[in-house]
């Protein structure tokens, strides 16, 4: 590593964190302006207030607007190297501009290993807090998923239905669970008027309950009665995911989520999907907005650094609406959940090479 790469990695970082810290410092006096009432109203203490929101609440921040920050520091810096001349005379001095990419990277690189780790191993446990922080002593209510028409398989050809499923008192009305054999035989059928979670005994309590038994083709049993504990491998839990439940969730922990939504048949499954890939696709797009930044201020424009600031951030703005709304696209089941969170950083990393490749060298 030359002098010259210290050099840029340095300003690269020591421009991001300042930037961060800047943002950051705005962001916390504006949310506090905001919820102090809440604060007052609801008697939060000054511990739980500074250690178990703002502490949780600035990674939170942070890493949901890394990449434009990314963006913001190397447009500055890069675009003051430019009207110093100091790109001029580094390339004047026999390093190519491919070769003055490479310092970029590392930082960009850096970058995106910090915010994978904080995203997938930290930042769960601080959003867990953040959001119980907020639902007591904000009065913020936790968004939840509607539970009409429930389809679920729950177990190898055993699948569950209810017409609809009460929250509050732990209910599912119009209930019916299935059990077929590999052959796609209807082996058992228990049906009930509705079932509810018992908190005592840990088990779902049937009500008006009758189980239809065909051990063959030829026979048929049915049973019936009044009350019928079972368990059919499902908690409450399992059907009271709130919309943000993936906050809180590390890496391994989402994926087990994913591959028992899927195995369940869960509706909303494009969009904890969504969630899972976009652990990787998010930090990824640090080298993208660090090759497009270089290429679009190392040269120097009409309008000194704040026009090329300025077209910088409404670019980043442009990434990040593109990346919101191609996740639309496989919510409503056009497109894949894969290439959803993937497309944003196909189509702007085809963008920053044709920029970079373009830009005098």
């Amino acid at each position: 590593m030359r002098i010259l790469d210290r050099y840029i990695i340095k300003k690269f970082l020591g421009t991001f964190i300042f930037s961060l810290i800047l943002i950051l410092g705005i962001a916390v006096v504006f949310d506090l302006s905001e919820k102090l009432d809440n604060f007052i109203d609801h008697q939060a203490p000054l511990k739980a207030v500074i250690f178990d929101y703002y502490f949780n609440f600035i990674p939170y921040f942070g890493i949901l607007f890394s990449s434009l920050f990314v963006f913001i520091s190397v447009i500055f810096f890069t675009s003051k190297m430019a009207y110093n001349s100091e790109i001029t005379a580094i390339i004047s001095n026999g390093i190519s501009f491919y070769r003055l990419l490479y310092p970029y990277m590392f930082g960009a690189a850096v970058i995106a290993a910090g915010s994978f780790v904080i995203s997938n191993y930290f930042l769960p446990h601080a959003n867990a807090r953040r959001l119980t922080f907020e639902e007591v002593y904000v009065g913020r209510k936790a968004k939840y998923f509607t539970n009409f028409d429930i389809h679920r398989q729950v177990r190898p050809n055993i699948y569950i239905y209810m017409k609809d499923y009460q929250q509050m008192n732990k209910l599912g009305r119009k209930f019916s669970m299935e059990h077929f054999d590999n052959k796609g035989r209807l082996l058992s059928k228990l049906m009930a008027d509705y079932v509810k979670w018992d908190t005592a005994k840990k088990k779902w309590t049937a009500r008006q309950y009758y189980i239809r038994t065909l051990p063959d083709s030829l026979h048929e049993a049915i049973q019936q009665g009044y009350r019928l504990d079972t368990s059919f491998y499902l908690l409450p839990a399992d059907l009271e995911q709130r919309k943000n439940v993936t906050e809180t969730m590390n890496l391994g922990e989402l994926r087990e989520f994913v591959i028992q939504q899927r195995l369940q048949g869960a509706e909303n499954i494009e969009e904890y999907e969504i969630a899972y890939f976009d652990r990787f696709s998010t930090p990824f797009s640090a080298f993208i907005l660090t090759l497009m930044g270089l290429a679009l201020s190392s040269r120097k424009m009409k309008g000194g650094i704040g026009m090329q600031i300025g077209f910088g951030i409404g670019l980043s703005f442009a990434y990040i609406f593109f990346m919101q709304f191609s996740s639309q696209f496989a919510i409503g089941g056009t497109m894949s959940p894969l290439l959803a969170s993937w497309l944003p950083n196909i189509i702007f990393a085809v963008i920053a090479t044709v920029l970079f490749f373009m830009t005098p060298k």
